[in-house]
């Protein structure tokens, strides 16, 4: 599963994307790629309110989480994917993981499995320490196993990062994935 926090579907960080799931698949795996600019998504109000009574949404709040939460749930491997905004991941990213909080916090049937992790990410610059720091921190918390690091930076405008051996390493990281 992809969480493809980038605003811009032909942007540096989507076409990362694009390669990593190419590889993926082609070595059999199925990867589901949630954009997530384009759902309607709201921040966690944080309520410790998660949904035990209906097995497809943990969460109380209603909107387009619930496509996700089933394929969360059964995943194997999240993929981070992300710009780099203000030395962090994008807004769509972390509203949409702070979501995944009911599922790993307030419903203990909701639980994940451990899991696999990724974090792929594209920027003009790169100052990447504080986003890596953050999603390791965030693997640790919830048990989970680092899968992959891909950051690719000087790749400011859309198109930036055609060509790049970044694009390669995406593509390989994806189809070792057995």
């Amino acid at each position: 599963m992809v969480l493809n926090g980038s605003p811009r579907p032909k942007g540096n960080t989507s076409t990362l994307v694009k390669h990593f799931k190419e590889g993926a698949e082609e070595s059999g795996n199925d990867v589901t790629v949630f954009n997530l600019d384009s759902m309607n998504i709201s921040g966690c109000k944080g309520c410790f309110g998660g949904n035990i009574k209906d097995p497809n949404s943990p969460c109380v709040q209603k909107d387009d989480m619930d496509k996700i939460y089933p394929v969360y749930k059964d995943a194997d491997i999240v993929v981070l994917a992300s710009p780099l905004y203000y030395w962090n991941l994008s807004g769509q990213l972390r509203t949409a993981f702070d979501r995944l909080f009911a599922v790993e916090e307030t419903v203990p049937n909701w639980r994940s499995h451990e899991k696999g992790a990724i974090l792929l990410m594209a920027a003009g610059g790169d100052a990447f320490d504080i986003a890596v720091q953050y999603y390791k921190t965030l693997l640790e918390h919830l048990n989970w196993k680092n899968l992959g690091i891909i950051l690719a930076g000087g790749v400011n405008n859309i198109g930036d990062i055609e060509g790049s051996n970044k694009l390669n390493e995406a593509k390989e990281l994806g189809a070792s994935l057995k």
